[in-house]
């Protein structure tokens, strides 16, 4: 895709420095169709942007993204098969891995589910203090299956990351950071002059020296997501067509809590 072809991502550029900010502010960002299948293709797309070196994903008003949009776990819930949504998000996360040019996530509010994976999934992570960051898939009945069970021991460790996970507790931006789950934290106040800041450095650098120390940094982790990543989304699928899962919907529409395993 080209870039002006995004109709649920925007772009901006200050010099070499390419913002991406997911554009869906009346639904806090969640992830659409249209943006699922845009967020498959972005990452490849940036890379071949000839007048970027530097790129920042970010969302767009009070939200990095709650990750998941309601109308499409409905659907997917009830589809005989969603084959196409896997693939695309084995794309957003190789996408990410495979990606030579630095991006820094900044979580400049809510990042839940997909929206968590993807910021966490960039080279560094700044975080509005008061952000609250988490992977809530069990909260709804599904498996957290499109990356979070990759990026997060791999940042906080295996006892922190399933406490995480297995809860779906929330975690705050400037807590975050104590643990290393984020990079840094700041105040909304001074949280894009701190990102542009950072930015700037990395685009003053030697950008081949910067690329390749990347790429190699993240082989480790490209065969840690190649060896663990179908296998989470095979048990994401299992759980997004369960009566758990059915159940976590209604009780989040009805804002409820869930009554899990009436099924059984």
């Amino acid at each position: 895709m080209r870039l002006e072809e995004y109709q649920t991502i925007k772009f901006d550029r200050r010099g070499r420095v390419l913002t991406m900010t997911l554009n869906r502010p009346e639904a806090l960002n969640a992830v659409s169709g249209r943006l699922h299948t845009e967020l498959s293709h972005l990452f490849y797309d940036v890379q071949l942007d000839e007048d970027s070196d530097i790129l920042v994903l970010t969302g767009a008003g009070r939200a990095f993204s709650a990750g998941g949009d309601f109308q499409q776990m409905i659907k997917a819930n009830k589809a005989e098969s969603i084959h196409g949504d896997l693939l695309e998000a084995k794309k957003m996360i190789y996408g990410l891995l495979d990606l030579e040019k630095p991006i820094i996530s900044k979580i400049n509010g809510d990042a839940m589910g997909l929206g968590a994976t993807l910021a966490l999934f960039c080279d560094v992570i700044f975080a509005a203090d008061t952000a609250r960051i988490a992977d809530p898939h069990v909260s709804v009945g599904i498996a957290a299956g499109d990356g979070g069970a990759i990026i997060w021991p791999q940042l906080i460790g295996y006892a922190r990351a399933k406490h995480y996970l297995m809860t779906g507790e929330a975690i705050k931006g400037d807590e975050a950071a104590k643990i290393g789950l984020v990079n840094f934290a700041f105040s909304t106040d001074t949280l894009d002059d701190e990102v542009d800041a950072y930015a700037d450095k990395l685009a003053a650098g030697a950008q081949d020296a910067i690329r390749w120390t990347k790429v190699a940094t993240n082989i480790g982790l490209k065969q840690l997501a190649h060896s663990i990543m179908d296998v989470g989304l095979g048990y994401e699928n299992v759980t997004i067509k369960s009566q758990d899962h059915a159940e976590g919907i209604a009780a989040f529409l009805e804002k409820r809590k869930p009554r899990f395993g009436q099924g059984r």
